[in-house]
């Protein structure tokens, strides 16, 4: 049963992006994945500096974070929109992510992306559903060497678009998230 860990793209405890990883991961466990849902709250880092990095080292939640990454066969991220683009929260903990750590090696840096399957989903209260976002993410993430499925799903007007038990009220919206889960479950088996 191949591991997904589900990463949302804010630290806002009412979160779009987090209502959507609460349904991604419902979908890989339908899709026949073993998902586990994290929160980057947990995972405070600084704003990436390499000075900062060569005086103090990698920060324990880096640790700790790219431990579960490596622990994990594939990553289903939910990203919201910040002005076109993916949070910088995402930004910052793939920066620090993306480090090798002394300590351990092939347990961190490129080592934990290569070659392991992504899987996009937006979420946007505008029109688009944060597809501007997922463009930047997919490049990001090819760059660190993962495998991003094409299957994406976008979520427009996202705070209409949640039932109360938190699945998806769309229809169609439901089937490309199963169709997303479906792919990127395969793609990690």
């Amino acid at each position: 049963m191949p591991r997904i860990l589900i990463v949302p793209g804010s630290a806002r405890a009412q979160a779009l992006s987090k209502r959507l990883a609460n349904a991604g991961l419902a979908a890989i466990d339908r899709a026949g994945g073993l998902g586990t849902l994290i929160d980057l709250a947990q995972f405070e880092m600084p704003l990436y500096h390499a000075e900062l990095e060569a005086r103090d080292g990698l920060p324990e939640a880096t640790r700790r974070l790219q431990a579960l990454i490596a622990g994990h066969d594939a990553l289903l991220i939910a990203s919201p929109e910040y002005n076109g683009s993916m949070t910088p929260l995402l930004v910052n903990t793939f920066d620090w992510c993306s480090r090798i750590d002394p300590r351990n090696t092939s347990g961190s840096g490129l080592a934990i992306f290569a070659d392991k399957p992504a899987g996009l989903l937006g979420s946007s209260p505008g029109a688009l559903g944060g597809l501007r976002a997922l463009f930047h993410l997919r490049d990001l993430l090819g760059y660190l060497g993962m495998i991003v499925i094409p299957q994406q799903l976008t979520v427009p007007r996202a705070h209409q678009a949640f039932e109360p038990d938190g699945g998806l009220i769309d229809e169609t919206q439901r089937a490309r998230l199963d169709a997303v889960a479906s792919a990127l479950v395969g793609a990690a088996t």
